[in-house]
């Protein structure tokens, strides 16, 4: 039962994540949601721009605090291994849910293109940007990343592995498949709102920031070999011109 509940508390928290994920698309494209970032009267700026900064700085430390491996130690004495994952998908979707609720519309334009054909690449940028967030996942292991094998091998008495340093597909021309794919889906608008500027540029600061933290625990984690990967691949976009030798490429994936 101890196993069985796990695997039920790992599978809700992959499924309330998936939800959250599906709904963001919706809430960042004002497609097909009740609340989405430019949907309601707007009310007094400054009371608007505090709550949504507000919401924003909620995520951003949830994600990253609970991210990093000093807190993963003192966290992992109250909850354990095997549903410490799922625990952080959960907070951070709930985070999200949050920020959805009570964001506040801003919705002055700071640019409308509904000349075609931009307004239609504007949308299928941002649709691809979206894909590009899923299929990158994918290809380091999305059921580890959300939690869903830590529970499935304890379910299973299977001895837990932790995957080790890979460059697989994109990974080998950009570092970070996953954070270009959101700041292609957050930009990449026809109809650009004051909300949804300050949502895109706020976020973007917080990848960037939250990136320098999650590098240098690669490279406590991996040593030279992330330093090297570091140094010979992009962080968000591929090279116009190929900028590693083969024989660079192969050191990287050795």
């Amino acid at each position: 039962m101890k196993r069985f509940a796990a695997l039920l508390y790992g599978t809700l928290c992959y499924l309330i994540f998936f939800g959250t994920f599906i709904y963001a698309i919706g809430f960042v494209a004002n497609i097909g949601v009740p609340k989405s970032i430019d949907s309601g009267a707007s009310g007094d700026v400054w009371p608007a721009l505090i709550i949504n900064l507000g919401l924003l700085a909620l995520f951003g430390l949830q994600h990253s605090v609970m991210a990093r491996p000093a807190f993963k130690r003192w966290w992992t004495r109250l909850v354990p291994d095997h549903v410490e994952r799922s625990t952080y998908v959960l907070a951070s979707s709930l985070a999200l849910i949050v920020l959805f609720w009570q964001w506040r519309p801003l919705t002055g334009s700071v640019w409308n293109i509904t000349t075609e054909p931009y307004h239609t690449l504007l949308w299928v940028a941002c649709g691809l940007g979206w894909a590009l967030v899923l299929v990158s996942t994918c290809m380091i292991s999305h059921a580890h990343l959300f939690g869903v094998r830590q529970v499935a091998d304890y379910f299973g008495r299977k001895t837990p592995t932790q995957p080790g340093f890979q460059t697989p597909g994109l990974y080998r021309q950009m570092r970070h498949p996953i954070m270009t794919g959101f700041l292609i889906a957050f930009w990449a608008t026809p109809d650009m709102t004051t909300g949804h500027l300050l949502f895109a540029v706020v976020t973007t600061a917080y990848i960037l920031a939250a990136l320098q933290f999650e590098e240098r625990d690669l490279i406590a984690a991996f040593g030279e070999r992330y330093q090297r990967y570091r140094e010979q691949v992009p962080m968000f976009f591929p090279r116009l011109m190929p900028g590693m030798k083969a024989d660079a490429k192969k050191e990287v994936n050795s």
